[in-house]
């Protein structure tokens, strides 16, 4: 009889420090959290320099990058606490049932609504040594929200390297190549008129806590989301 397989060997994340995500075969990712931009209400003219630009933005990059929007239930439990907060302080009776009245309706909406909310991502890649995909073959099983975010953008394609003699000096090696491409992407969006941030250790632990459990996003929160 097989013995189970324990959940960390069908994760592809060997650690994550230093605003980076460490996979299993060595390679690195930097994950940005981007802002959106509303397209369609921009005139043709406006969407014809958008479109341009991010198509000159594509074009100066030698490296892959994958896009990922991520949808989650919000999460409304901080909200109805501070409304719970201000109704506890609201000294006119009349204010408090309305407060009360409003904070029900919330909680009754959202129940029996799906409110979701809509957070852009992108992943930068650095493998220090990459390969054709064929000649490895394709990656296969399931695709969850977290593995199309590691995997699709060379994961599969990627030649596991041997220990180096000095793994911390490697790594810092490593580590500064991909901060010079996190950089690179970061201007080209900000020339597009887009915000992005660099998620740090704290923040990819809780995005992928929320990616390889999405039962649970609903309990909890995801912090990165508040701009």
């Amino acid at each position: 009889m097989k013995e189970a397989l324990s959940t960390q060997q069908f994760v592809d994340i060997a650690e994550i420090k230093e605003g980076a995500v460490i996979l299993k075969n060595g390679g690195l990712r930097k994950i940005l959290m981007v802002s959106g931009i509303n397209f369609a209400l921009k005139s043709e003219e406006e969407q014809n320099l958008l479109t341009y630009s991010y198509q000159n933005f594509l074009n100066t990059l030698d490296f892959s990058i994958q896009f990922l929007i991520h949808s989650r239930k919000i999460n409304i439990d901080k909200y109805l606490g501070r409304l719970e907060e201000r109704q506890v302080q609201e000294p006119n009776e009349l204010l408090k049932n309305q407060i009360s009245e409003y904070a029900e309706f919330i909680r009754t909406f959202v129940e029996l609504n799906a409110v979701m909310a809509k957070t852009f991502f992108v992943a930068v890649p650095y493998d220090a040594v990459e390969v054709a995909a064929a000649a490895k073959g394709v990656f296969s099983g399931v695709k969850t929200s977290a593995s199309k975010i590691l995997g699709t953008i060379g994961l599969a394609g990627v030649v596991k390297e041997e220990a180096p003699r000095d793994e911390k000096q490697e790594f810092e090696k490593k580590l500064q190549q991909l901060d010079r491409r996190a950089e690179l992407v970061i201007n080209g969006l900000s020339q597009i008129g887009l915000r992005t941030v660099v998620l740090n250790d704290e923040e990819l632990i809780e995005l992928f806590y929320n990616l390889y459990n999405p039962e649970a996003i609903e309990k909890k929160e995801l912090k990165i989301a508040r701009e």
